[in-house]
């Protein structure tokens, strides 16, 4: 079995580390990551410039490009054949609700499904980031797991690991995606040159935290998995809309 692995820490985040580390140990891995933080960068490609590839002294490769540009040039140009999983983190902090719009752990394993392939992504939820030993073997566990079924279809899975020792784990819960309230207002500062700038800012708190969401297994120690799909077409409104546009 090929696990291509990636992320959107940056090829030198821990997390990548410890995930390629335990990965190792079950199947060949080939790593692929951006060559610094891109936090955020969600589903976007890189169109107006050229990727440049480099191999780093622990042989993780790295691209100066997004986290599904990663996995794109992997899969599409880069290896010799079509990896069996790709799986993505372990992210620094929680990517539940409406996180997954905007991650690109997220964004590298979408990418993945959506060439074929079977996909995780993984993140690690808390504030210290001390375990990512427990994401790891989440994660081996999850791969074993799923890698003796046979599949229909490619599937993507979002993971969300409290960051406690694995013994303090409180099972696995099959969960939906639960909801933030909006975000924070930006942040007005100033630059050195005295200019005006913004920061983003915080993600809201839990608003749909209920049983059966990412946020309420989360909170109860329990790692949290949810299946998703990237079908956006809202089906409820189809007839909504040919209506108004037969009336004109």
């Amino acid at each position: 079995m090929l696990i291509l692995i990636s992320n959107d820490d940056g090829y030198f985040a821990p997390g990548l580390a410890c995930l390629a580390e335990h990965l190792a140990k079950i199947a060949d891995v080939v790593v692929v990551a951006p060559e610094r933080d891109r936090s955020g960068a969600s589903n976007s490609l890189t169109l107006d410039r050229p990727l440049k590839l480099r191999r780093a002294a622990n042989g993780f490769y790295y691209v100066n490009g997004t986290p599904t540009d990663c996995v794109h040039m992997a899969v599409t140009g880069m290896l010799d054949r079509q990896p069996d999983m790709v799986v993505s983190g372990i992210n620094d902090g929680a990517n539940m609700g409406d996180d997954t719009i905007y991650s690109g752990t997220v964004a590298a394993a979408t990418e993945g499904f959506l060439l074929g392939i079977p996909s995780i992504a993984v993140s690690l939820v808390g504030k210290e980031f001390l375990n990512y030993e427990t994401a790891a073997k989440v994660t081996a566990g999850l791969v074993q797991r799923f890698a003796k079924r046979i599949h229909s279809h490619p599937w993507l899975f979002n993971v969300n690991v409290p960051d406690v020792l694995h013994d303090q784990l409180q099972g696995l819960s099959v969960t939906r995606l639960g909801k933030r309230h909006k975000a924070e207002p930006v942040v007005k500062a100033s630059n050195p040159h005295g200019e005006t700038v913004y920061w983003v800012g915080a993600a809201g708190k839990a608003q749909d935290a209920g049983e059966g969401t990412d946020f309420h297994a989360v909170s109860r120690q329990q790692v949290s998995l949810t299946p998703l799909q990237m079908d956006l077409t809202q089906y409820s409104q189809l007839e909504a809309v040919r209506g108004w546009l037969a009336q004109e």
